[in-house]
């Protein structure tokens, strides 16, 4: 059964689809030309006009009382068919101009016949197109839909597996890296100084070529391998210096990444509360979503006649600015002319209709705002599951049964002030940027280089100010997590104790860096590669039952499943760097406000004592 489009090819060209006519079901396309004729005799019946198989179902052809007139206003029969074939289960024009010697349509003549119907149809085949490129992508999902969670749950046990092993392998890791990076580093001292040496023995200097733009052929000038080996000195004497000087404050980094992963191990719910996260921001999102159609819609719509045919004669008083209710609307008083009520716009009109730019702005606003607020929630929660790890000096027999839920629930009580404070002035430095970007894009077009310039600069310290209070807050919703404190005095303490021990900060931020940066490669890289080989056909397979699905675009699935394995990668070292983060400034604290004794003893892990050479004057050490 294919569904005609005969006469809704017109309405798409006059109307830009803009307002669909009637569609019906036929066994096959028109075959030929065939139009009504432009003299209708009142006393001619229907069923000697039309086919039944062309009309809508709701009407008889033989029983019927309306007339051909009447018929056509309602839109129950075609005006005309021309030949066609499926396209989509669409039946969509296909003809020449020698084909239709005879044929024009609401008084156009031949030539403007066809071109109106050719205009139409390409309009309908790129929507139809469109929809087509849809339909190939679900089928891939629904073929594949299956593959892809297997994927995605192979990244979630690499994730949670890799994070359990770092208290193994943290050392190992960090270790092999920078040992991997300075021979790295050496070699390329080394290459560049056999580089420089050929090159100094054929008298091959920048001299030679000059200035030019050719990149490629600077390699072929001493000048620039020299260059580059005295950069890569520089980068090795550097990182030499720092294992030198601050190799105590990476023993204290792996310390506290493995305490870390320990952590993670007592609270393995912890992992799971990026989904609490997200399904906020969906709320969040939506509600934004909502609230904003619901003010684009406040208007009442407004209506038009417009003709379907604006070069008929019979159409010429109708300008389409007159205006009508699709609830009362009757197309036949407007006959010979064929017209229809179509939607115009939304009322714009009256004092709340003025200002809606100004409440879209409040509403965009609010977004920002509860967005900052469920991630800062998101933070503190996390922070008083970990810092009631970290405090606990008897583990695991003093760590709460529920540490993430007594967390949420304390948080809840207590802290929601501070949350929305800092979420508040983290949105102010966001808008400010957001108003930055709206005048930088206002100015591409202008001359004023000043401008320009002062627009950058201002760009640039914006958005470090942005860097800087997210790692304020950040640090900020810790210490409200361990002390309670109100969100000014939480991020003067965390700066200031932050400030006093500058370069651990420095060197645990590069190492957890590092790590997970090595993690997210390892998850996301491997699981690409396996679903690559997987969906492309290429791990040979003997049950059928386990061989990849055949898909229009193998890419879809394997890019889902990256993206995915991303997102849950993710989602977990986000809480693992939380964690680092927490014991971090909890071990700081430990460090200042307690000294050994069995009034203030240490709470820090063992192996932290031994890197201090610190320990408890009781002699118990966690």
């Amino acid at each position: 059964m294919k569904c005609v489009t005969s006469f809704n090819v017109i309405s798409a060209a006059m109307s830009g689809l803009q307002c669909p006519t009637p569609q019906i079901c036929v066994p096959s396309c028109p075959s030929k030309f065939w139009a009504v004729p432009p003299q209708i005799i009142q006393k001619d019946k229907p069923e000697d006009i039309w086919n039944q198989t062309l009309c809508q179902p709701t009407i008889n052809l033989t029983t019927t009382s309306l007339s051909v007139s009447e018929i056509l206003n309602l839109q129950l029969c075609p005006e005309f068919t021309v030949p066609s074939e499926p396209v989509l289960s669409r039946c969509f024009p296909t003809f020449n101009i020698s084909q239709a010697e005879s044929f024009n349509v609401g008084g156009m003549d031949k030539n403007k016949t066809l071109d109106t119907i050719k205009n139409g149809t390409e309009q309908l085949l790129q929507a139809l197109g469109a929809k087509n490129l849809g339909l190939k992508i679900f089928e891939d999902f629904t073929r594949s839909w299956y593959w892809i969670l297997i994927g995605l749950l192979i990244a979630l046990v690499l994730s949670l597996v890799f994070l359990l092993l770092l208290r193994c392998i943290a050392g190992v890791l960090v270790w092999i890296i920078i040992v991997g990076v300075l021979v790295a580093a050496a070699y390329g001292i080394y290459h560049c100084y056999m580089e420089y040496r050929e090159l100094d023995q054929k008298g091959a200097t920048i001299k030679n070529i000059g200035f030019t733009t050719d990149v490629g052929a600077y390699r072929s000038v001493k000048e620039t391998w020299l260059a580059a080996m005295i950069i890569l000195c520089v980068v090795e004497g550097i990182m030499l210096l720092t294992l030198l000087f601050l190799r105590k404050q990476i023993l204290i980094a792996i310390a506290l990444i493995k305490e870390a992963s320990r952590a993670i191990g007592y609270m393995m719910s912890s992992l799971f509360y990026p989904l609490v996260t997200f399904v906020l921001l969906v709320i969040c999102v939506a509600y934004w979503g909502v609230t904003a159609l619901y003010l684009a819609t406040s208007g009442a719509p407004l209506y038009r006649i417009a003709p379907k045919n604006d070069s008929s004669p019979d159409c010429i008083g109708i300008s389409g600015n007159e205006s009508c209710s699709p609830m009362t609307f009757n197309a036949s008083t407007y006959w010979p002319c064929l017209v229809d009520c179509i939607f115009f716009k939304y009322n714009d009109q009256g004092l709340f209709q003025r200002n809606l730019f100004n409440l879209q702005i409040y509403n965009f606003v609010g977004l920002l705002w509860c967005i900052n607020f469920v991630i800062a929630l998101g933070q503190c929660v996390l922070a008083g599951a970990f810092a009631s790890y970290y405090w606990a000096f008897k583990k695991p027999q003093d760590i709460p049964a529920c540490a993430v839920c007594n967390a949420f629930v304390r948080t809840l009580r207590y802290h929601i002030g501070s949350l929305a404070f800092g979420s508040l002035i983290l949105t102010i430095v966001q808008l400010i940027r957001i108003v930055l970007e709206y005048m930088d894009h206002k100015l591409k077009g202008s001359g004023n280089k000043l401008a320009k310039c002062l627009l950058c600069c201002m760009k640039c310290c914006f958005w470090c100010l942005e860097k800087f209070i997210k790692f304020l807050n950040r640090n900020a919703y810790i210490m409200i997590a361990i002390y309670g404190k109100n969100f000014c005095v939480s991020a003067k303490n965390a700066f200031m104790l932050l400030m006093r021990n500058a370069a651990r900060v420095v060197v645990l931020d590069k190492v957890t860096d590092l790590l997970l940066f090595f993690g997210k490669l390892l998850v996301v890289g491997g699981v690409g590669i396996l679903s690559f080989f997987f969906f492309t056909g290429r791990i040979p397979i003997d049950k059928p039952e386990f061989k990849s699905p055949v898909l229009n675009y193998y890419w879809l699935p394997i890019l889902t499943v990256v993206v995915g394995a991303y997102f849950i990668a993710q989602g977990f070292f986000s809480v693992y760097n939380m964690c680092v983060d927490t014991l971090f400034l909890c071990f700081l604290e430990d460090l200042e406000r307690n000294d050994g004794s069995q009034s203030k003893p240490y709470y820090m892990s063992k192996s932290l004592m031994n890197i201090l050479n610190k320990k408890n004057k009781n002699g118990k050490a966690k």
